[in-house]
């Protein structure tokens, strides 16, 4: 089981519930609190991996801004020196790392919201301890009495179980049929936007040389 699935199973538990089903509600507690430390240490050190790889993420972004400037001054450089074409190569690099840099950017804002996610699971994961702990002796006194109930509910609720774990697996799988028909229509349209893409790269080197050109030009008068 993953972390972020083990954090929301803990979350959205119900204790009493859990300490009803169980054959030794003491021991239950007390896994059930372990489990939570466990968990807790986890998120902790998941947290803190994906801040530094956001660091990791932003210099690198740094990085790519200082190289598309240096791509730019590369592109005018090459127009002063009359050599369109050097100059059309180095916009068109230009281009590409100020797409990398979208991506990057898209990549640290997937980050912010993955660790305000963790943030609010490891509050909810200490309140949830917190609450173990506080009921630990009342809430094992209730998980013994509910052992005489626990055989006649596991037999009430085994067919509402298995209906409902077919019928989420037949949602699946018309959710896989909408999927394909969605790719398959996709890929019918993705040439045209490519060469369309292409257009629009042209169009934007095109003009930003033009605006090399004319500062080029007015600097030279």
């Amino acid at each position: 089981m993953g972390i972020f699935s083990r954090v929301s199973d803990i979350i959205n538990s119900n204790i009493n519930v859990l300490l009803d089903k169980a054959e030794d509600p003491e021991k239950m507690v007390r896994l059930m609190i372990m489990e939570m430390e466990e968990t807790l240490v986890e998120v902790r050190t998941t947290s803190a991996r994906l801040i530094a790889d956001q660091k990791t993420l932003l210099r690198k972004r740094d990085q790519l801004a200082e190289l598309g400037e240096e791509w730019g001054r590369k592109a005018e450089l090459a127009v002063q020196k009359e050599r369109e074409e050097l100059a059309r190569a180095a916009l068109l690099e230009k281009q590409s790392v100020e797409q990398d840099v979208v991506e990057v950017n898209q990549e640290i804002a997937e980050y912010e919201n993955n660790l305000a996610k963790l943030n609010e699971d490891i509050a909810q994961l200490q309140a949830k301890l917190a609450d173990a702990k506080a009921r630990q002796k009342s809430l094992v006194m209730r998980g013994k009495t509910g052992r005489s109930r626990l055989e006649m509910r596991r037999h009430l609720h085994k067919d509402a179980i298995e209906e409902a774990l077919n019928k989420f697996e037949h949602y699946e799988r018309k959710l896989d049929e909408l999927e394909g028909q969605v790719e398959a229509f996709d890929l019918g349209q993705q040439e045209l936007a490519d060469e369309i893409a292409d257009l629009e790269t042209e169009d934007k080197i095109d003009a930003e040389l033009a605006a090399i050109k004319s500062r080029v030009k007015n600097s030279a008068e």
